[in-house]
């Protein structure tokens, strides 16, 4: 299966090699398919851009609580931080297409 990357911190894209986003892919899908009335994924925006969380899955919008919210928040900036070139994270976008 072919998956397509896109990821951005603080508005600037980020190149990612085939670890980190193999790596950011299973960390995002896994958390997106744990949340209810979610399905596989075939195009993903995963937006946290300050305490504000969007998801948007296959063309739809998907309802989340502030614990999800979060949770989806600390895990992400948590994963861009260490990327070379990463600093301040304030927006996190990623956009999965599978």
């Amino acid at each position: 299966m072919t998956v397509e990357l896109k990821l951005s911190v603080n508005d600037v894209p980020i190149d990612t090699d085939y670890f980190v986003a193999g790596f950011i892919d299973h960390t995002v899908s896994g958390m997106m398919e744990s949340l209810e009335d979610t399905g596989p994924i075939k195009e993903l925006n995963l937006l946290v851009d300050g305490d504000k969380v969007t998801i948007n899955l296959n063309g739809a919008v998907v309802r989340s609580n502030d614990f999800v919210n979060k949770i989806i928040k600390g895990t992400l900036l948590g994963m861009v931080s260490v990327l070379k070139g990463v600093k301040g994270a304030q927006k996190v976008n990623i956009t999965l297409r599978k």
